[in-house]
């Protein structure tokens, strides 16, 4: 890399702002290689301004975060507090790519916010037999608003039942599930907190 690459990729001090998400969220680099198939050494490096990512190995790592890639290159000073997600920019993906039993499909509601304090999704819940359901616990807590559908939410070892238009605040720390009742569409507003 030429001298007048490396000092241009230098002033957006990627390395940094790694280093600033990463430890917001008190993860190590063994477990945020886990998340990004990358090695610890390699994001070690990248943190320090040794190497710099190319823009596939960013947007993975950004992915984690809940960040777009203007994160990383945006002015500071000129960072804005509001982001708008159209509704025809939105994907959709599985919960777990490539696995059988999807609990829920999702879109990001809010990717476009740059330094989120919460992240929020839509989610488009499915009919899982009971014993395929796979419980996942994280950090934080999670509040949950049904619009439509009828969902069997399982906490721990305790099954609720939501309708339409109710809501659901819980620690997410605790193992949980999600499954559609019946053969109607499910849909409903996750927010995430760390």
């Amino acid at each position: 890399m030429t001298e007048t690459i490396s000092q241009g990729l230098e002033r957006y001090s990627i390395g940094e702002k790694l280093r600033s998400l990463r430890l917001r969220k008190s993860m190590g680099l063994v477990e945020l290689g886990k998340h990004t198939s990358l090695s610890a050494a390699l994001l070690s490096k990248l943190e320090r301004g040794k190497l710099f990512p190319t823009l596939p190995t960013l947007l993975r790592i950004a992915m984690v975060f809940g960040v777009g890639l203007d994160y990383f290159f945006a002015d500071e000073r000129k960072r804005r507090v509001v982001g708008v997600v159209r509704r025809e920019e939105r994907v959709r993906l599985p919960e777990k790519p490539g696995t059988p039993d999807l609990q829920y499909y999702f879109e990001c509601l809010d990717y476009r916010a740059t330094e989120r304090k919460l992240s929020a999704f839509l989610a488009d819940f499915q009919e899982v037999p009971k014993e395929k359901l796979k419980p996942h616990q994280h950090a934080g807590v999670e509040f949950l608003y049904l619009l439509k559908g009828s969902l069997i939410l399982k906490i721990g070892g305790e099954e609720l039942v939501l309708e339409a238009e109710d809501a659901i605040y819980f620690d997410s720390a605790v193992a949980h599930s999600y499954r559609r009742r019946g053969s109607k569409a499910c849909t409903g507003v996750v927010v995430t907190v760390p």
